[in-house]
């Protein structure tokens, strides 16, 4: 029996690939209406304005990271290692479009057809659904699958918030640093995610509920008696009111208790600005300064052996459904009352 050809898609946020490409990058990203849910005129317009406003701020991030966002870098390492896994699946090709920089969503469609596979996975590198990510990169996918004539049967993997793998792999990378630091005194885990405003949130995005899914599976796996952790937030930007506790917040106040700190972030799945940057140099020096004796970072999943076997547990499972939507489990993983989750029923 012939293999179907698949074409699975790494779906990523994507980064400026050089100093003159940060503003059309923010640009992208702040003319999102999944980002900026205003009319789309003024969307249009606002983009431009706090593009222009962030350009200069967002070059001194990068000028830490060689001039560009290694994002891309990093997916390309996953998608080698997800082709190494599955190299017995002959007929399985692996593509990555990322949202607001190259390669583009259109690109990487254009690349796909003329592979002309029999079945297209969307496999976001996004473990907790968000309208604002995973969302955003299905709805420019299947736009673009239209725009470009592209009629294959295709499945999105909306999430894998508590997937076995992927949690064990959070969990063996916390335990490296814990223990160590954990020696030196009261130690605290904070499990660190980019913040939402709170609007998105209120308009029933599962984001924040499958953030404190993910980490409550990380903690039962650790299993450390009467462990110290909270869930934090990062990454605020604009006036509107976000999801909390900010991450920063949480530092000062860890340091004014002389508690060690240990970071997880727990939303990324691999190293980009707000790791490298906002974790590793920016709130490193906010801990310094309010006195945290300790603060110690725990990498991204990346291309570590159990994160691969998830995404390739997801690949699996969704060549093998009828189901154009699924997770990581049979069922819908959030309740109801979260309407903007893809699952239409729950149990």
């Amino acid at each position: 029996m012939t293999q179907k050809k698949t074409a699975v898609i790494l779906l990523n946020l994507g980064g400026p690939d050089s100093p003159k490409a940060v503003r059309p990058f923010l640009i992208n990203l702040f003319s999102d209406p999944a980002i900026l849910q205003i009319p789309t005129l003024v969307r249009k317009i606002l983009a431009r304005v706090i593009a222009y406003r962030r350009t200069k701020t967002a070059v001194e991030i990068y000028n830490h990271l060689g001039g560009f966002s290694p994002i891309l870098i990093n997916t390309q390492t996953q998608l080698e290692a997800l082709s190494h896994s599955l190299k017995s699946k002959s007929n399985t090709q692996f593509f990555i479009a990322m949202r607001y920089w190259h390669p583009m969503t259109n690109e990487t469609i254009k690349n796909v057809l003329k592979f002309m596979p029999d079945q297209v996975i969307l496999l976001p590198l996004y473990p907790q659904y968000s309208m604002t990510t995973t969302g955003s990169s299905v709805k420019a996918w299947m736009a673009a699958a239209k725009k470009f004539n592209l009629t294959v049967p295709t499945k999105t993997i909306c999430c894998y918030p508590t997937a076995q793998s992927f949690i064990h792999e959070v969990s063996r990378l916390v335990q490296n640093h814990y223990h160590s630091v954990k020696e030196l005194g009261p130690t605290r885990i904070l499990f660190s995610a980019h913040g939402l405003p709170k609007q998105i949130i209120q308009k029933g995005d599962p984001y924040q509920y499958q953030i404190e899914q993910t980490t409550a599976a990380v903690v039962k796996e650790l299993n450390i008696p009467n462990l110290d952790w909270k869930v934090t937030y990062q990454s605020r930007v604009g006036p509107l009111e976000w999801i909390g506790p900010a991450t920063e917040d949480e530092i000062k106040l860890a340091g004014s208790q002389r508690i060690n700190l240990v970071i997880c972030p727990i939303a990324f799945v691999s190293e980009h600005s707000e790791t490298l940057v906002e974790l590793d140099i920016e709130y490193r020096a906010v801990a310094k300064e309010f006195g945290v004796p300790h603060y110690r970072r725990v990498e991204t999943v990346g291309s570590g052996e159990f994160f691969i076997k998830s995404l390739c547990e997801l690949i699996n499972r969704a060549e093998s459904s009828d189901q154009p939507i699924l997770n990581h489990c049979s069922q819908r993983v959030c309740p109801t009352s979260f309407s903007q989750c893809p699952h239409k029923t729950h149990g």
